[in-house]
């Protein structure tokens, strides 16, 4: 029992309860200070402060929530705590849904056959009635784009849970948790698919650098996901009460045992849990319950346009950023950026006995590592040319005004000026993608070779070309790297300057003087 109170103490000194709303525990010294202060002699401090310990004593708590406690302090992760509230869950109202598509009596019998084969109590209930019928109504657009996006992350989620023995329908917990961004990054800064804290991914062995956060690697994070999920299932013995536990820490899932006296089951605790938490379940539940009836409800479950089994990764061997990758290849920024979210300034760094990798199509890896030589060579001397090589810190002097074209949309714009799109969207206060012509714009660019306002005009000059001229016509596919490696001795520079090229965009059909050695 003293252990309990010096646990207790300690947890009230640290402020680790793992709850917003701390309990109210108040050392008995409290109440003998109070008690000078307000005049009373030694006798009846005394006598106060001996009639205070035996009530201490007679107080006793409740063993099974006590034995989660302690093996819980043993994990020593009492100050690592995931914070993934999210407006959809914190929301719910759980009033009834109008949905006739869905009658009650199907919907009872469908969530009786999950439960059947699944270790989640998936029983009907109103509230998750409600949940699941205004999914299906007012979020069919957002529900489709998940069950796409899903067929590229569900594979590598299954696979790593099957190793640890862990309920393949944990991978909807990732739906709950970061809608399938590997970049989500919580208000108070859990981030990544499975939404660490930083504090707990390093514990996990999750390098969080000024380069790189592996909590946004898709396999990395899942192992350590599931090896979190593993330790809190050792703990409460019910994966109901272990998604709680992940969501709102271990403490107030035992707070709320003993607040309703006892009870292991999630939905007779859920009134004792915060308000997100209450929500959290359902809302995994709910989504569980769309994408295993998914094409009963008309969603189509389309193929990807990138399969995981259709990539492979390269390991690294000098520093080389994403757009050199995608000049030399011929892969669209978008997509490497997608296939390594991990890196978060788009620049693979080089660390001796650090394996930082390149995932790439597998239709483009044989290219890369036939040619990393000159690929290595070419980055190099990019990243030399460079005034300022990691050019991840800008300043008020560094930013422009663009001024929206037709035909322009933020991707676009983003990898002109070798940017994010949530970028753009975070400096310009912008809630959709949606642009309107005319509409200014303000950037922080990151390639060097860019200043000034995307309204003036280009002022490249166009260098002499000497020796033995030959004029090249662009074909589809070729890029400026691809074309200078057919000539010995030139340059992805040389081509720039004796065609007046500013930036690397080519045209089929379009002529170009190389000067051959």
């Amino acid at each position: 029992m003293a252990f309990r109170l010096f646990i207790l103490c300690l947890l009230f000194n640290l402020g680790v309860c793992f709850s917003q709303t701390q309990d109210s525990i108040i050392p008995k010294k409290e109440i003998i200070k109070d008690s000078i202060i307000d005049g009373k002699d030694l006798t009846e401090k005394k006598i106060e402060a001996e009639k205070d310990s035996a009530s201490i004593k007679k107080l006793e708590d409740l063993e099974l929530a006590a034995k989660f406690d302690e093996k819980w302090f043993e994990e020593l992760y009492n100050n690592n705590l995931f914070d993934t509230i999210y407006k959809s869950v914190t929301e719910l109202t759980y009033q009834p849904v109008d949905y006739p598509e869905l009658p009650t009596d199907t919907l009872k019998k469908r969530l009786k056959e999950l439960d059947a084969r699944t270790p989640f109590n998936v029983e009907y209930n109103p509230s998750l009635e409600s949940v699941i019928k205004s999914y299906l109504k007012h979020r069919r657009k957002h529900l489709q784009k998940l069950i796409t996006l899903s067929s590229f992350y569900f594979p590598m989620f299954e696979e790593e849970l099957d190793r640890h023995n862990i309920p393949l329908e944990i991978k909807y917990l990732a739906i709950v948790e970061s809608a399938l961004k590997p970049r989500a990054k919580s208000r108070v800064g859990a981030t990544g698919l499975w939404q660490f804290m930083f504090g707990t991914g390093k514990e996990h062995g999750l390098d969080v650098s000024s380069y790189v956060d592996e909590r946004s690697d898709p396999i990395k994070s899942t192992k350590a996901a599931a090896e979190y999920l593993t330790r809190l299932y050792k703990i409460f013995g019910d994966w109901d009460l272990a998604l709680a536990a992940y969501n709102s820490g271990p403490g107030n899932v035992s707070k709320a045992i003993r607040r309703s006296g006892g009870y292991k089951n999630y939905w007779n605790i859920r009134h004792n849990l915060p308000r997100e938490t209450a929500g959290y379940l359902p809302a995994f539940l709910a989504n569980m319950y769309i994408f295993e009836y998914a094409e009963a409800h008309g969603f189509k479950k389309l193929k990807p346009q990138l399969a995981l089994f259709e990539t492979d990764t390269v390991r690294v061997k000098q520093m080389i950023t994403l757009d050199q990758v995608s000049e030399v290849t011929g892969t669209p920024i978008e997509q490497l950026q997608f296939l390594n979210p991990s890196y978060k300034l788009d620049i693979i760094p080089f660390i001796e006995k650090e394996n930082y990798v390149l995932r790439l199509p597998r239709d483009v890896v044989g290219t890369f590592v036939n040619n990393e030589e000159k690929i290595y060579a070419f980055a190099k001397a990019e990243l030399d040319k460079r005034e300022k090589p990691l050019p991840q810190f800008f300043n008020a002097n560094d930013k422009i005004r663009y001024r929206v074209r037709s035909g322009d949309y933020l991707g676009k714009i983003a990898r002109k000026y070798g940017v994010r799109v949530s970028q753009i969207k975070q400096w310009n206060g912008l809630r959709s993608n949606n642009l309107k012509i005319g509409q200014r714009l303000t950037i922080y660019p990151r390639k060097p070779n860019v200043s000034g306002t995307s309204s003036a005009k280009k002022n490249t000059k166009t260098k002499p070309v000497s020796g033995n001229v030959t004029t090249y016509i662009v074909k589809s596919g070729d890029s400026l790297w691809s074309i200078s490696q057919k000539f010995p001795g030139v340059s992805v520079q040389n081509i720039k300057d004796w065609n007046g090229i500013s930036g690397s965009k080519l045209k089929p059909g379009m002529k170009l003087k190389i000067a051959k050695g």
